[in-house]
């Protein structure tokens, strides 16, 4: 029996192709990248990285101050696009405020603030004592400052799976909500640049010198970015002609730290529980919206899992060539594109990428296809096989 759906009542994202969801779309339209030469403070990597324009000019005042660091900065610039912090209050009001969960997915939270610090420990080794770890760093910080920003008191938490903390995210709240814990939630992702990343997947060579090319013939590693982005989750009566989330499914391969299972095994069990609690066959997805890292390992798995359940008509693209790999937040990052997908009508071919793979069997798409879509299929796989597919619609 397919799964109560959710209403996405209202939805933003911010990333390197602006502030709110009109920047993305527009972006997606135009087929114009955020990604731009790495020129993150000091960091000095010969690639591209997707930033946020703005964010080192922003701070998060008072009665919020002790949480200021990029990743809260970041988070409340989205929060405050696209009519979003209205609709959360207004959520609260309707439901009270300990009937709206918060749960927020980040893969780093704000490890730029311990970075920062650590360069300035004294001559003990000891941090500034302006450094605030738990406030700043810690991964519940994130769920925390929004919970306090939007003002609530429902159940409220941080989900760190990787590259699919927040498409897990939804999966969380759709269980609160069924199970009756609460009538609404607040979920998102928020990730920001910071040197673990940048040398950190540069040291396991897996970040390109060129803009990321995802499932192209000559693909060479990722292309890292940041982003924010928020949906606020209802049951379907509360906003009825809403895209919907319509069904959820995760898996754990654990095939290795870092690398995929390389026949996409995990991917495909994914995959295949969102399809059973959205109670749809293959047949019924329009478009899938790749995990499409654009490294060799990773979209080769992923095709062969697509593949196997799709086979080879059905368009799929991944749009990380717009705006990077932005890693806790790029499972809603997606989810908000999979959404303008369906309203907008559109299928956003690959960016960057001009040749496929030739060993891929499934259907990539390079160039921006109009045509109705009623339902997206939209994949986000992390390190150690924390896999999560996410199908969005219409509910009823």
């Amino acid at each position: 029996m397919p799964m109560q759906a959710l209403a996405l009542s209202r939805y933003t994202v911010t990333n390197a192709l602006g502030r709110g969801r009109q920047a993305t779309l527009d972006a997606l339209l135009q087929r114009r990248s955020g990604l731009r030469p790495c020129d993150f403070l000091d960091a000095n990597r010969d690639t591209y990285i997707g930033r946020v324009e703005g964010l080192e000019e922003l701070t998060v005042g008072a009665p919020l101050a002790e949480y200021d660091c990029r990743n809260h900065r970041l988070a409340q610039l989205a929060l405050q696009q696209d009519g979003f912090l209205e609709a959360a209050r207004a959520a609260r009001d309707r439901y009270g405020p300990q009937r709206v969960a918060v749960i927020i997915g980040t893969s780093t939270s704000g490890i730029l603030e311990t970075e920062l610090a650590y360069r300035k420990r004294d001559a003990r080794g000891a941090l500034p004592p302006s450094f605030r770890y738990a406030q700043t760093h810690e991964m519940s910080s994130v769920a925390e400052f929004c919970r306090r920003y939007l003002d609530l008191s429902g159940p409220c938490f941080s989900i760190s799976t990787a590259c699919s903390s927040s498409a897990k995210v939804f999966a969380g709240a759709q269980r609160l909500i069924a199970a009756g814990v609460c009538d609404a939630a607040v979920v998102g992702g928020v990730d920001s640049l910071c040197f673990t990343t940048l040398f950190g997947f540069s040291s396991l060579e897996l970040v390109s010198r060129l803009p990321c090319r995802p499932g192209d013939a000559e693909r060479d590693g990722i292309s890292i970015g940041e982003g924010a982005g928020f949906a606020l989750l209802e049951k379907p009566e509360a906003a009825p002609a809403a895209v919907a989330l319509l069904g959820y499914g995760e898996s754990s391969d654990a095939y290795h730290m870092s690398t995929p299972h390389p026949e996409g095994l995990g991917a495909e069990l994914a995959m295949r529980g969102a399809l059973s609690r959205a109670g749809l066959q293959p047949d019924g997805i329009d478009y899938i919206n790749l995990h499409g890292t654009a490294s060799r390992t990773n979209d080769a798995a992923e095709d062969q899992a697509v593949s196997r359940i799709f086979g080879s008509k059905l368009p799929c693209s991944s749009t990380k060539g717009w705006t990077g790999h932005t890693l806790g937040a790029a499972g809603i990052t997606e989810a908000v594109i999979s959404a303008l997908c369906i309203e907008q009508g559109f299928v956003p071919g690959a960016l960057n990428t001009s040749t496929v793979d030739p060993a891929f069997r499934s259907r990539i798409v390079l160039d921006n296809e109009t045509r109705p879509i009623t339902t997206v299929l939209s994949n986000s796989f992390g390190f150690g096989g924390n896999n999560c597919s996410l199908v969005f619609g219409r509910a009823g």
